[in-house]
């Protein structure tokens, strides 16, 4: 499909950048990654906006867990944990 888009001059000399460094080989590739990234960013959005929605559901059934640092501890030896581990790391806790 073919499209016609209007970019600032700014946006233009961003693409053509991408292109000019190597990063990109064409203006088509660079507009492709965006959409991607933003598609994905989306999903992240959706799937952190159903956590909140589900802690808020505990919180009000009352099946809060009590922080403390015992807890502090046990999420951060699960954390390392998981880092060493062969499963691929969640998305949401990496920077």
């Amino acid at each position: 499909m073919t499209m016609h888009i209007n970019l600032s001059p700014e946006m233009e000399g961003f693409i053509k950048g991408k292109v000019t460094n190597g990063f990109y080989g064409n203006a088509t590739e660079v507009i492709r990654d965006a959409i991607r990234r933003m598609q994905s960013e989306e999903i992240r959005l959706a799937a952190w906006q159903l956590a909140i929605r589900q802690g808020d559901e505990q919180l009000d059934r009352g099946d809060e867990i009590v922080y403390s640092s015992q807890t502090r501890d046990t999420i951060t030896e699960l954390a390392i944990a998981a880092m060493h581990g062969t499963k691929p790391l969640d998305p949401d806790v990496l920077p």
